[in-house]
């Protein structure tokens, strides 16, 4: 692992996961470094005290003069850029930069890099279990898992990367293979100025690429890029060339590449539309880096899906209940209902609400009236969903429940529920409202559902 300049001092803005991560990194390189926090007592804290006593470490305010002492700032991507005092460092000619950069800077394999409004997580599990079942020595993280600095060895040959917008921006140039943004839909509207601002941040993930894979149904997944670089694409219609997709057969869908079936979407054991996409999109990664077809046709047919997202839960009295608290933004949500509800004999009661983020909820509308016998709100801003929801005449579009508590909506959908039906916890929202993380939202539902008579 090559050296970086060790004449300036560098500073660490946060110390949260990827902070001890850049920590860890600048220690090795044996850097001369500080770190500082706006929280008091931030996550990683006693880590770093024990660890590393020698590290000046403040907290509290940002001293921009202090800033202003190092030649280079890696900000944390909880801390927006917009911040003042990094502002104002960088007025004075300080770098911002972050973790991903400098990973880049030092990778020595090739980096498949995924990020997207929804869904990046799945298929980042999909490409690095494709990739070892391949017999590729793969290391995946960034976003998910492991920070990226931590994946860093030399024996690696292929990296894969889940990369949120926060990340990007500070991200200059990734150089990766193969880079896709799978999707754009309003999330983090409370951090940036419009969805035009996130989606520049989230296509930032393609410069360098030397590959790129886009969503043939978003229009905002395809990136602005020279005539020779190669793109492939996928979409749940039917494939043309460099591209995945679906072929129907006798009634029978098969996921396919060009124009060869590839395996019966009934292999699959994830369900919905949503989650067929996925795995068209981890194969156009897989495909694009050079992967054999059977090994990652054998990672789709073994895959059960992540937790807490679209994840079953419980069969009872005909009624299936499915875990997709990670839906933490309209799209993911959209991508649930939609993806169910077009599966299902039955309706859909949907449970949905918590911290928006500033999002608009009116794309909800039409599928919910599509799909959906009811829906149950909670949180913070289940009266803005509840607006979203009216129809034309002033009229909510389905039913509308508002409880106080996520066991309160469990019990309400076990009462309105019929055979055939499906409820889903796809909430469209962040979960710092009522709980500590989409996590333990996820759990709580679980619970509460396996409690039911």
């Amino acid at each position: 692992m090559s050296l970086i300049a060790s004449d300036q001092f560098r500073i660490v803005v946060g110390l949260g996961k990827s902070g001890m991560s850049l920590v860890r990194f600048l220690a090795r390189q044996g850097l001369p470094f500080a770190v500082v926090d706006t929280r008091d007592n931030p996550p990683e804290l006693a880590s770093l005290r024990e660890d590393f006593p020698q590290v000046e470490v403040r907290c509290g305010a940002l001293d921009v003069d202090f800033l202003c002492r190092a030649s280079e700032l890696y900000v944390s991507p909880g801390l927006a850029l917009a911040t003042p005092a990094l502002q104002a460092a960088a007025a004075r000619g300080v770098k911002l930069s972050g973790d991903i950069d400098l990973f880049a800077r030092h990778a020595k394999a090739p980096i498949v890099a995924i990020t997207g409004s929804n869904a990046k997580s799945t298929v980042t599990t999909l490409v690095g279990a494709m990739a070892a079942a391949a017999g590729r020595k793969v290391a995946v993280g960034g976003n998910l898992g492991t920070p990226a600095l931590d994946l860093l060895r030399d024996d690696v040959e292929l990296y894969v990367l889940e990369l949120s917008s926060f990340q990007l921006e500070t991200t200059e140039r990734l150089n990766a293979e193969v880079a896709t943004c799978l999707n754009v839909s309003d999330d983090h509207m409370d951090r940036y100025d419009g969805i035009e601002a996130y989606h520049l941040a989230k296509h930032r993930i393609f410069r360098g690429a030397r590959q790129v894979v886009v969503n043939r149904q978003d229009p905002l997944s395809r990136p602005l890029i020279a005539d020779q670089v190669p793109c492939w694409s996928f979409g749940l219609d039917k494939p043309d060339f460099r591209s995945f997709g679906l072929i129907e057969d006798n009634g029978e869908k098969f996921l396919a590449f060009q124009f060869a079936k590839l395996m019966s979407v009934r292999e699959l054991k994830v369900r919905g539309a949503h989650n067929q996409a996925n795995a068209l999109a981890a194969l156009a990664l897989g495909h694009a880096v050079g992967l054999p077809v059977a090994p990652m046709l054998e990672v789709l047919h073994d895959f059960t899906g992540l937790p807490h997202r679209c994840q079953w839960v419980r069969e009872r009295r005909g009624v299936t209940w499915y875990d997709d608290s990670k839906a933490t933004n309209v799209g993911a949500a959209l991508a649930a209902i939609d993806g169910l509800g077009v599966e299902i004999d039955g309706r859909l009661l949907l449970i949905a609400g918590g911290d928006g983020k500033g999002a608009d909820f009116a794309p909800l509308r039409a599928s919910v009236a599509r799909y959906c016998r009811a829906v149950v709100l909670l949180g913070r801003d289940a009266g803005l969903i509840a607006a979203a929801l009216q129809g034309d005449d002033g009229q909510p579009v389905v039913p509308l429940t508002r409880v106080d508590s996520l066991e309160d909506a469990v019990r309400r959908c076990a009462e309105l529920a019929q055979a055939g039906d499906v409820v889903l916890l796809s909430p469209a929202c962040a979960s710092l409202d009522m709980f500590k993380n989409f996590e333990q939202r996820g759990r709580r539902f679980a619970n509460a559902v396996e409690e039911l008579p």
